[in-house]
């Protein structure tokens, strides 16, 4: 493990000296991401080599030393580095497990109604809401790029981008089928009624990982649906764009120009076709999950929304929170972290049967 831990030390410092002579954005890009990525490693590695030699330290001079004050003193040095070298040592065994691939980069989120008519549709509006009022907390800018009101407050769909190192890593357990149980404010009879509504999470595409040929698309333009009156697009300034070799469709309206429109529209295209990169790679390495291949999570219930029991259960992991108004107003660093620490246990698990 030293000689691992002493290699991780190294590269840190390479980059580190990288940094001071590179130039080129991209290369600069790299560096400081992949630095960013190592600055946890490389600070509990410097801490647990020091601590291993303050205890060796500690017993040699234990060896010779013959005054009882300074023995204890000494014996409570080794027993205290000792303490925090084990713990440091299941830190590191965490840090060093291989990095997600898609960590670090930006996501674009869409969330569409399903099953529910107008209700589902209120339930997109408020979980893009939520997912704002928690970005916002944790720092990540968010932007709109594509939506779809329903006219009474909901929203069919919206597609938004969370621009953040930290954005995939805090979101991506969020993919999948999201239901919710409550009295919709149109219901008379104050009756119950089930919904659900679907969040994908998309890694954002870098130039160098999703290679688009202009021949390869066929680009409409079309005059976008407003809500009427005043706000009615008169010019074709919607865009639908088709990437023939894959099939993928992507069209965006959110815009009243249409080159913005063709723009946006691109990003989630890029998105679109290195996640369906990402399902073939996988079909490829697991035949027997390939039937799961292009639905993933999301065909699957992830969480249920109780409202009448003011409860959120999360059945990936059992997690219950009866404090639903508060996660509803972004308050999810319990989820995530639950979330987040039960991925780590499983891929810990997973690297020492291996």
């Amino acid at each position: 493990m030293l000689d691992r831990l002493e290699k991780i030390q190294q590269k840190y410092l390479k980059i580190s000296d990288e940094l001071t002579t590179a130039s080129q954005p991209e290369e600069l890009k790299r560096l400081y991401k992949e630095r960013s990525r190592l600055t946890p490693l490389f600070e509990k590695i410097s801490e647990y080599k020091r601590l291993t030699q303050d205890k060796k330290e500690a017993e040699e001079l234990l060896k010779t030393e013959k005054d009882g004050e300074m023995r204890s003193m000494y014996e409570e040095e080794r027993n205290s580095a000792s303490d925090r070298i084990a713990s440091l040592e299941k830190e590191l065994e965490i840090l060093l497990l291989p990095p997600d691939p898609n960590s670090g980069k930006n996501i674009l989120v869409e969330i569409r109604a399903g099953t529910g008519g107008d209700e589902a549709g209120l339930f997109v509006a408020d979980l893009f809401r939520m997912y704002t009022k928690f970005a916002d907390k944790q720092g990540i800018k968010h932007e709109i790029i594509d939506s779809s009101p329903t006219g009474i407050g909901g929203l069919k769909e919206i597609v938004f981008a969370l621009e953040n190192d930290k954005a995939y890593d805090l979101f991506k357990y969020e993919a999948g089928t999201h239901r919710v149980q409550r009295i919709p404010a149109t219901e008379s009879g104050g009756r119950i009624h089930t919904s659900a509504v679907t969040v994908a999470v998309l890694p954002e595409a870098e130039e160098s990982e999703v290679n688009i040929n202009e021949n390869d698309l066929r680009v409409d333009v079309y005059r976008s649906s407003g809500s009427g009156g005043q706000h009615v697009n008169t010019t074709d300034s919607a865009v639908r764009i088709t990437h023939i070799p894959t099939g993928v469709v992507v069209a965006c309206q959110d815009e009243k120009s249409q080159h913005k429109n063709k723009a946006k529209a691109m990003r989630i295209l890029s998105a679109r076709i290195l996640e369906k990169q990402a399902e073939e790679k996988k079909a490829a390495a697991d035949a027997l999950k390939k039937q799961m291949v292009g639905t993933g999570d999301r065909s699957e219930r992830i969480r249920t929304y109780n409202f009448p029991q003011g409860r959120c259960t999360d059945h990936r992991i059992g997690f219950t929170s009866h404090n639903l108004s508060a996660i509803m107003e972004g308050d999810l660093d319990d989820l995530i972290g639950a979330l987040t620490e039960e991925d780590r246990v499983k891929r810990l698990a997973e690297a020492q049967t291996h």
